[in-house]
């Protein structure tokens, strides 16, 4: 047979296949997340996770980053490094057109967690984005506001702000062409009825654990989870997934690949505001541990300097393997982040760096941080140890607290410390805050 005829016969071979796998890709409608206040699009890692297990397609996933995620202190005045709502919207809206443009989709599905979920309702029901968008999820969204009083007036998070107001004016919530969907919690520290949480203890907030519910809705309880747990929990998945895809998850865990290939960005921090845009000059380092102590076990895995893209990666690694990740960014702490082994490839495995020290943090000579980005610590919910030893910081009652820190003595420098969050361990090197060196034990779960 010759060559001519061999590759018509391929050809030929193939089509069904394609024409199968092209209407595999049409059943699944393409899903855009959205972060909150000051997040980044690696929130969503283990729910992208999640979706993939369950036969989404990688490239019918996507999170995105707000380039300047938190919201401004005013919202109608300008200030350097944080986004107005309106700005939010106008991004979004790109995104949405971008992705549909990319899929081929007539509409996609929108999840936000918390301030991801005011441009999703504005782009929908007020800006025409009902055209593109089937569905609309919010999670842990303070629709009602994070307060209702005369207090920062002009604040994005007000319920008597002029966008608030113009958002929940209406006789309804949602708009027909999108169905709605909210997962709130009782354990939310944004919808309080007490201003503790937002710097007035005792005053009244004037909202509740409802405030992140909409009328036409579809409105779910998800008691015990926290503000951040409400997107980013098995739980919340299990609702986002039924949502869009009309059946239930064939599973809730995460299973892993052989080799997983990691990659993402280096956003940074200015003047303690938290940016998603890219950091050139960043040196980041991967190197495999010991899982029982957090030594590094040979040389880097990898090693890259960021040009103007923040890109710091890909590196290949097992599936089994414990990680140090080492971070150094112009003007900052070097941070070495501490993980569990990722059973799955990520492109967004965005690092920051860490958070400037406090007074308490300057008077040690070592600091480690155990972190918890995709949730809080809840006391007696969880079981929180850093070091053998119940956090300093440990709150009775609602989960508000993400990031719990021990400060150690000189001697304990090059020695291993261990982080527990319920079933999650990790382990770390202490390290001396002479060299600029501070250790993050972050949890993935």
């Amino acid at each position: 047979m010759n060559i001519t005829r061999r590759a018509t016969l391929g050809a030929f071979l193939a089509t069904p296949f394609l024409i199968r796998a092209a209407r595999a890709q049409e059943g699944h409608t393409p899903i855009l997340m959205v972060h909150g206040n000051g997040d980044h699009a690696a929130l969503w890692l283990t729910t992208l996770w999640r979706f993939e297990a369950n036969g989404w397609p990688r490239d019918r996933l996507r999170a995105v980053n707000m380039p300047d995620p938190v919201a401004r202190a005013n919202d109608s005045v300008a200030q350097e490094h944080r986004s107005s709502s309106a700005e939010q919207t106008e991004r979004l809206a790109a995104m949405v057109a971008e992705f549909r443009a990319r899929t081929g989709a007539e509409k996609i599905a929108l999840i936000g967690n918390s301030r991801g979920g005011y441009p999703i309702r504005d782009f929908v029901v007020h800006q025409g984005g009902h055209r593109q968008v089937s569905h609309a999820i919010l999670c842990g969204t303070p629709n009602r506001g994070v307060f209702d009083w005369e207090f920062n007036p002009g604040s994005e998070f007000n319920a008597r702000s002029p966008f608030l107001q113009r958002l929940n004016g209406g006789a309804t919530d949602v708009v027909e062409g999108t169905a709605f969907m909210t997962l709130r919690s009782d354990n939310d520290l944004f919808a309080q009825p007490d201003g503790r949480f937002v710097g007035r203890a005792g005053t009244p907030t004037g909202v509740t654990q409802d405030g992140p519910a909409l009328r036409g809705a579809t409105n779910i309880l998800l008691p015990g989870l926290d503000h951040r747990e409400v997107a980013y929990h098995w739980r919340a998945f299990r609702e986002q997934f039924r949502f869009i895809a009309g059946r239930e998850p064939a599973r809730l865990d995460v299973p892993a690949e052989a080799r997983p290939v990691l990659n993402g960005l280096v956003t940074n921090l200015v003047a303690g505001a938290a940016t998603n845009r890219p950091v050139a000059g960043a040196v980041v380092e991967v190197f495999r541990t010991d899982p029982a102590t957090g030594a590094r076990m040979g040389e880097a895995l990898h090693r890259r300097e960021t040009g103007a893209d923040g890109v710091w990666g890909p590196v290949t690694v097992d599936s089994a393997w414990t990680l140090e990740i080492v971070l150094a960014a112009p003007g900052h702490l070097i941070a070495h982040y501490f993980r569990s082994p990722f059973p799955r490839s990520t492109d967004v495995l965005h690092l920051r760096p860490p958070a400037p020290l406090n007074e308490a943090d300057r008077a040690a000579a070592c600091v480690v941080r155990m972190t918890r980005p995709r949730g809080y610590y809840g006391w007696p919910r969880d079981v929180v140890l850093l070091d053998g030893r119940e956090a300093a910081e440990r709150r009775e009652g609602v989960a508000s607290l993400a990031v719990t820190t021990a400060r150690l003595p000189a001697e304990r420098a090059g020695t291993p410390i261990q982080g527990l969050f319920n079933q999650e361990r990790v382990y770390g090197r202490v390290l001396p805050l002479g060299e600029n060196r501070v250790a993050l034990l972050e949890m993935t779960w």
